[in-house]
């Protein structure tokens, strides 16, 4: 349990710091797509799977398929929100020899070639064992600019200087915690579309656009909606919707699939296309 005295600062406290803050590349990202009324796609993968040298490689190939944001995994041995798929990759990357230094530094290459918003999603013990500070401290050194930490109560946050805190609402979120989640949150709200882990649905919920209606009454932030969406005609039905789309367990099943052939990045930049391309409208 985190001590709430350290860790907890009052909202008009964090309002003020965040308005202090330059925009980052998230802010940034969104803005540019508000311009061209264009909704943004964001791909998850986990880091270190098959290894973290392709890691670079794939986030680089994510761009140029039209990936707007990337989010990449930090692999944990324990990762209650992820389904079998995400797992398996996890548990990969963590064979590979994936650890969070090794994801900062997979970053920091990334970051030498692209611009693109990264956000880190993860749980709060790897951090820990890392060190909290040192971790916010080397992620915004390295161009991280967001975490999503999946554990981590809003509540006992801290958001301090350096990364977003992207903040994560369920459908079983009541009415009055999403105000609060929302007067608090930064970068964009990451809507969850349905109750459970990660993986690939036959369909999307039907209760999506009003739950998303009812997230846009408590904050200007754009509403990205993740968690279950795998094909184009479902991301092209979320986008009518939200400011973004989150596509992840399917292209991590398909990295698993193909991770021994040596144009993996190519492969997995051609998969994304048709998805992108929905979202987009085209």
């Amino acid at each position: 349990m985190l001590d709430v005295e350290r860790w907890t600062l009052d909202v008009s406290a964090r309002l003020d710091l965040r308005l202090t803050q330059m925009p980052n590349r998230i802010d940034e990202c969104f803005k540019s797509l508000r311009s061209q009324s264009e909704k943004a796609f964001i791909a998850y993968i986990s880091a270190g799977d098959p290894n973290l040298p392709a890691t670079v490689d794939l986030a680089l190939a994510l761009e140029k398929a039209g990936v707007d944001l990337l989010e990449l995994g930090v692999p944990f041995s324990d990762p209650l929100a992820d389904g079998v798929v995400n797992q398996a990759a996890a548990q990969r990357a963590l064979e590979a020899g994936a650890t969070v230094p090794g994801v900062l530094e997979c970053v920091r290459q990334i970051r030498r070639r692209s611009q693109i918003p990264i956000v880190l999603y993860t749980y709060l013990n790897p951090i820990f064992q890392f060190g909290l500070e040192r971790f916010h401290s080397e992620a915004d050194e390295a161009g991280v600019d967001g975490l999503l930490l999946l554990d981590l109560p809003p509540e006992e946050d801290q958001p301090g200087k350096g990364p977003f805190h992207i903040r994560l609402i369920a459908p079983t979120t009541p009415a009055e915690r999403i105000q609060k989640i929302c007067a608090t949150a930064a970068g964009f709200i990451y809507y969850v579309s349905r109750e459970g882990v990660t993986g690939a649905q036959s369909g999307v919920a039907s209760s999506l656009g009003a739950q998303v209606s009812e997230i846009r009454q408590h904050t200007k932030l754009p509403i990205v909606v993740g968690f279950g969406i795998s094909t184009p005609e479902q991301a092209r039905e979320v986008a009518q919707t939200a400011d973004g789309v989150v596509v992840g367990s399917a292209i991590v099943q398909r990295i698993g699939d193909d991770a021994a052939k040596p144009d993996l990045a190519e492969r997995i930049g051609e998969f994304v296309r048709p998805l992108v391309a929905a979202v987009k409208g085209h």
